[in-house]
């Protein structure tokens, strides 16, 4: 055993840009890359779903364009931040993600049998790219496509459809897995749905531009020490948070004894207040 100085981690953002067609996701996420480079846009990869509309900001710098064809399964796109990753790209623009889902929903329905039962057989296939993502060692903006969304709304005896804002071409929940989500509407202000960096929720709207891209880079270099992590994982008291601050500090692989450690204490601490969890032989009852 050998003692040794506290090291301090930089984080790489994973951030999605929601919006509709002519919102500027494509635009704003060059406009954060550039400022995520600190101006350096070779550095910068696009993964271009979008018919080369990658190529409409040529004029903004020297980034790098990988244009991906139908099908877009996930697979290619696993494969497309690889060759990004290898040409040691520090920021991957993924523009969108949403034509992922769209085959998913297309490959879900040209299943045989049970369509419940097959949901099974195609959340693996979207958690690989997801994971792909999220522990990618560098900086990724995802954008996703919004369309109008709607409920049945009950008057005068009649169920009338009622617009109730823009929903994300993509699984529920998608952006729950990213560190920050920026929405953007079709005037190109910019709000923030989800914030773990605290630098933008409850802010009032605004353009992004490189500086929102700079300041994001300075947190992501702000770094926390392992041990000021592990008094996080110490302090969790339930799965849930637990999962939330792995999410976030998944790449320091030193801290997987502490994860694995805490989510069986919270899990121990939860059979010892759930007396009926346990039979009269002291044996986990795992029908309960």
């Amino acid at each position: 055993m050998k003692l040794r100085q506290s090291e301090r981690k930089l984080a790489k953002i994973k951030m999605a840009l929601q919006g509709s067609a002519g919102s500027g996701k494509t635009y704003s996420s060059l406009l954060l890359a550039k400022g995520l480079t600190k101006d350096n846009l070779t550095r910068v990869a696009i993964i271009d779903t979008e018919n080369g509309s990658a190529d409409l900001y040529a004029h903004l710098g020297n980034y790098n364009v990988l244009s991906l064809q139908p099908p877009f399964t996930p697979e290619k796109y696993v494969q497309a931040i690889e060759v990004c990753e290898k040409a040691n790209m520090e920021v991957i623009i993924i523009d969108s993600i949403s034509h992922c889902w769209e085959y998913l929903l297309d490959y879900h329905s040209k299943m045989a049998g049970n369509s419940f039962t097959n949901w099974a057989k195609i959340k693996p296939l979207e958690k690989v790219f997801l994971n792909k993502i999220l522990q990618s060692p560098t900086h990724i903006i995802a954008t996703m496509r919004t369309k109008q969304d709607y409920v049945l709304q009950q008057k005068d005896g009649k169920y009338i459809p009622e617009k109730v804002g823009l929903k994300s071409i993509s699984r529920d929940g998608t952006d729950y897995e990213f560190t920050l989500v920026f929405d953007v509407d079709i005037k190109h202000y910019a709000t923030s749905s989800k914030d773990r960096t605290g630098l933008f929720m409850g802010k009032s709207e605004f353009v992004i531009n490189t500086s929102t891209g700079k300041k994001i880079l300075d947190w992501c270099n702000n770094g926390t020490s392992l041990e000021e992590v592990r008094e996080q994982i110490k302090s969790c008291n339930d799965i849930e948070a637990l999962r939330l601050l792995y999410s976030q500090y998944y790449s320091m692989k030193a801290l997987d004894a502490d994860f694995k450690l805490q989510k069986e204490t919270i899990q121990s601490k939860k059979q010892l207040l759930n007396p009926q969890n346990i039979s009269s032989n002291g044996i986990t009852n795992h029908s309960a």
